[in-house]
C-alpha cells in the first residue's frame, strides 16, 4: 500500500525505495503521528467531512495501532514507506475502508511538519530536564569549595587566583543560558501549527484550526500554508541550541582532562568514570571527557548539515527535507547520552585543594601590585607597568615577587610601604574581587 501510486504504471524501483524511504528513522515518531492523526479525525468529523462515528472508529483504531507500537508487536510491511504510510496501512488493516477516510484534505506535507514539531518539543523537554541536572551537580560541588582556591587561567597561561566555585559555577551559568536557548527552541516550535496546510495551499475543508492547536499544545497555527510546509527553522533553532550544550560540555571536558592530568593534579575522575590502557597498566584515562570533546563536532556538524540542506530549497516542500530528521534524532540521542554521563563525572568527582593551592604563583598577584599603587594615588597604566618591572625585577634575583625587598620596590615607586606586604594573600586577593 502506497499513498500515492494511482498516475503510476509501474511500481517504485527497488533501489529508490532504499534512498527514498524514511521509515527506518521516522518510525519513532509514531507518537506524534498519531496523536496529529487523532486531532485531524476529531477536526474532520467536527467540520462534517467525515460522520462523528467513523472518527470515533479511526480513532479507536490509532489507539491499537498506538498500544501494538507502544508494546513492540507492530510488524512493519514492505510497502510501509514512512511513518504515515505504516500507521494509516495498519488502521485500515484494523477498521476497514472507513481509514482511508483519515488522509482527506490532508498532505504528508503538512503531517509531517506537525510530527516534527511535536517530536522536537518533547524532546527539547527531555534534553532540559537532564540539563537542569547537571546544572545541580555543577552548583552543588561548586558551593562545597567556596573557599578553596586554584589557579585562573587566560590564554592556558597562570592569571589570577580563583575559586573552585567561580571555575565550577561559570559552566553552570553556560548551561543556564543552554536552557534558554532550549526553551526558546521549543517556544519556536510550538508557535506555528502546520496541520491544516495540506500539501502547500491549504485546505478546501472547513477545519476549525483553534481547537486543533488546543488539542496539540500550539501556541497558534501558521500564518502562510506554503511556508508552513517546508519551515524548517525550528529545528535549525534545536540543533543551535544542542550544538551550544555540546561546545559548552566540549570546554568543561577539556579542564577536565588537562585538570586531572598528574602535572595537574586539581582533580581525580572517579573509577567508574575513567578508563585504562591496554599497554600501560598505570594509565587513567579521561575518556568520557575527551567522548564530550570530541561529540561537539557531530552536534555542530549536524547543525552546519541541515543549514547546507535547507540554503538551496525553492519555496514549498522538497524532499531534502527528508534531511532534516536523522541529524535532529542524532543531536538528541548524543546529548541524551552524554549529558548523564558527564552530571556522574561531576557528581564523583574529587577534589585536591591542596595540588590546586600548590599551584598558585606569586607573580599571579603582579595585579594586585599594581592596584596598591592605584590606591596610593598612581594612574594605573603607570602602576600596570612598575609592577610588570617588579616581576622582571625578582626574576632577575631568582626569587618571587613577594621576596622583594623594600628597598628593592621603593626603587621602582616611592610609593611603596612597609603595608605593601599586605597584597601578597591569595585569599585577600580573591575576597578583593567578590563583588
Amino acid at each position: 500500500m502506497t499513498l500515492w501510486g494511482g498516475r503510476f504504471s509501474e511500481p517504485t524501483d527497488a533501489d529508490l525505495r532504499a534512498l527514498n524511504d524514511s521509515i527506518g528513522f521516522d518510525q519513532r515518531m509514531y507518537k506524534e503521528d498519531i496523536q496529529g492523526s487523532m486531532a485531524w479525525a476529531g477536526a474532520l468529523a467536527e467540520a462534517g467531512v467525515i460522520s462523528g462515528d467513523d472518527a470515533e472508529q479511526i480513532i479507536d483504531g490509532l489507539e491499537q495501532v498506538r498500544a501494538e507500537f507502544d508494546a513492540g508487536t507492530f510488524e512493519f510491511k514492505a510497502g510501509d514507506e514512512d511513518i504515515h504510510t505504516a500507521v494509516e496501512r495498519r488502521l485500515t488493516e484494523l477498521i476497514g475502508a472507513i481509514g482511508g477516510r483519515l488522509h482527506t484534505g490532508r498532505s504528508r506535507n503538512d503531517q509531517v511538519a506537525t510530527d516534527v514539531r511535536l517530536w522536537t518539543m518533547n524532546a527539547l523537554t527531555e534534553l532540559k530536564d537532564a540539563l537542569l541536572m547537571l546544572i545541580t551537580e555543577l552548583v552543588s560541588k561548586a558551593e562545597a569549595h567556596r573557599d578553596t582556591l586554584m589557579p585562573g587561567y587566560t590564554h592556558m597561561q597562570p592569571a589570577q587566583p580563583i575559586t573552585v566555585e567561580k571555575w565550577l559555577d561559570s559552566y553552570a551559568n553556560m548551561a543556564a543560558r543552554d536552557v534558554e536557548r532550549l526553551n526558546q527552541a521549543y517556544t519556536n516550535a510550538r508557535e506555528a501549527m502546520p496541520l491544516g496546510s495540506g500539501a502547500l495551499a491549504g485546505t478546501p475543508f472547513p477545519i476549525n484550526r483553534l481547537h486543533l492547536i488546543e488539542q496539540l499544545d500550539f501556541g497558534n497555527y501558521n500564518a502562510n500554508s506554503l511556508d508552513a510546509v517546508s519551515d524548517r527553522d525550528f529545528v535549525a533553532d534545536a540543533l543551535y541550541a544542542m550544538s551550544m550544550i555540546g561546545v559548552h560540555l566540549s570546554r568543561l571536558g577539556e579542564d577536565l582532562i588537562l585538570f586531572s592530568n598528574p602535572a595537574f593534579g586539581f582533580v581525580t575522575l572517579d573509577d567508574r568514570y575513567s578508563t585504562g590502557s591496554s599497554l600501560m597498566p598505570q594509565k587513567r584515562n579521561p575518556d568520557p571527557m575527551e567522548l564530550a570533546r570530541g561529540k561537539a563536532g557531530r552536534l555542530i556538524g549536524n547543525l552546519t548539515g541541515l543549514l547546507t540542506t535547507l540554503k538551496g530549497l525553492p519555496s514549498g516542500y522538497n524532499k531534502d527535507l527528508q534531511e532534516d530528521k536523522e541529524p535532529l534524532f542524532d543531536s538528541f540521542d548524543t546529548l541524551m547520552k552524554l549529558l548523564p554521563v558527564v552530571t556522574a563525572v561531576i557528581k564523583t568527582l574529587k577534589l585536591n585543594p591542596d595540588k590546586m593551592r600548590a599551584a598558585l604563583d606569586p607573580d599571579m598577584l603582579a595585579t594586585d601590585l599594581a592596584d596598591y599603587l592605584v590606591k596610593k594615588g598612581m594612574p594605573f597604566r603607570e602602576a600596570h607597568h612598575v609592577a610588570g618591572r617588579a616581576v622582571k625585577l625578582a626574576a632577575e634575583q631568582g626569587i618571587k615577587l613577594p621576596e622583594l625587598s623594600l628597598d628593592a620596590l621603593r626603587g621602582l615607586s616611592d610609593l611603596f610601604d612597609a603595608d605593601v606586604a599586605a597584597v601578597f594573600d591569595f585569599e585577600e586577593s580573591v575576597r578583593r574581587r567578590k563583588i
